[in-house]
């Protein structure tokens, strides 16, 4: 029985850790933060650029964003995805708004 259970154990371990790709039109801060080499000065930095623009229509624009540079890009750039710029809150909110 300790046998089987150790076994298990080692298979369990072995196995990578499945990890969701962050939605950088849709990150909360919180989400932001959790990526490597993004703390909060940088993932407020990309929350306003994504209201700025109404969302990042590639990962590849995340370089424009104010202190994220080619070697952040390359950290980053297996841990993000892009959706539909519509889809991000603050054009949803916008479009709320113009229609005030």
């Amino acid at each position: 029985m300790k046998k089987l259970l150790l076994v298990c154990l080692i298979a369990c371990l072995s196995i990578p850790a499945v990890h969701a790709a962050v939605d950088i039109n849709t990150a909360s801060q919180a989400e932001l933060e959790s990526l490597n080499g993004i703390g909060p000065s940088k993932a407020q930095a990309i929350i306003e650029y994504r209201k700025k623009t109404g969302g990042f229509k590639s990962v590849d624009e995340l370089d424009q964003v104010p202190g994220i540079g080619s070697a952040t890009m390359s950290n980053l750039r297996k841990d993000i995805v892009v959706t539909s710029k519509k889809a991000t809150p603050e054009a949803k909110a916008e479009k709320t708004d113009k229609k005030k």
